[in-house]
């Protein structure tokens, strides 16, 4: 394995996306040292099998904002993440088709039933993407009151927090347990490989081979 050193760092995130991002990786060449893989590691910066090459495992959210301050020169993100952050500091120029969900408005079922969104002038939500959701409603004319929660959003319609959420949904397995209904789709989202813009500037070489060999497994899917 290569040392940490001053080479390139690629920020990837933890929890859904991370399992399909490894064996992409994996294919273009770059394996997590052993520690990577170690439940009862503690350590969040790893080296890999590429010289010059290190990964760092963080908050999905916080992708973004490493690469975006440059503290990683490129990153693997869902466009959920850049949607709502919008760093002009982040060039995101591959769609990398996997980690695929969509950001969705869910309500009661009961409520769901008789509802029409076309008719509202205003809503409240609760959700992690206050950001997504204002613009979202805005560009229709709907105010988004929105209620910052960074989880179990599912538990804001039961406990009358709030009757509506916008979160990531999949199979939409949770929002049924907790007897919601998907009712509108926000945005689809995919995972997107991301590059520090002034990284792209200043290392040219460096930060646009990854981009070409990462290019070659995907189609070259641009994710602009």
């Amino acid at each position: 394995m290569t040392d940490l050193g001053d080479g390139l760092v690629l920020a990837l995130p933890k929890g859904r996306i991370l399992d399909s991002a490894l064996p992409l990786l994996e294919r273009v060449g770059i394996v997590p040292e052993a520690d990577f893989f170690d439940p009862a590691s503690r350590k969040l910066h790893f080296a890999t099998s590429t010289p010059g090459l290190s990964l760092i495992r963080v908050r999905a959210f916080d992708v973004a904002t490493f690469v975006a301050f440059g503290a990683a020169h490129l990153g693997i993100a869902g466009n959920d993440v850049l949607l709502e952050f919008d760093y002009p500091e982040i060039y995101a120029p591959l769609d990398l088709d996997i980690g695929h969900c969509r950001l969705s408005l869910a309500e009661p079922e009961a409520m769901a039933a008789e509802d029409d969104p076309s008719q509202w002038s205003h809503v409240r939500v609760a959700t992690k993407y206050p950001n997504v959701t204002r613009a979202h409603f805005a560009r229709r004319g709907v105010q988004a009151e929105c209620i910052k929660l960074n989880g179990a959003l599912e538990l804001a319609p039961a406990l009358g927090l709030c009757r509506r959420i916008v979160d990531l949904v999949s199979t939409g397995a949770t929002l049924r347990a907790n007897g919601l209904r998907e009712v509108e789709v926000l945005a689809e989202v995919t995972a997107r490989l991301v590059v520090n813009r002034a990284a792209f500037k200043t290392r040219p070489h460096e930060v646009g081979r990854w981009i070409d060999r990462v290019a070659s497994l995907c189609g070259g899917a641009d994710a602009a």
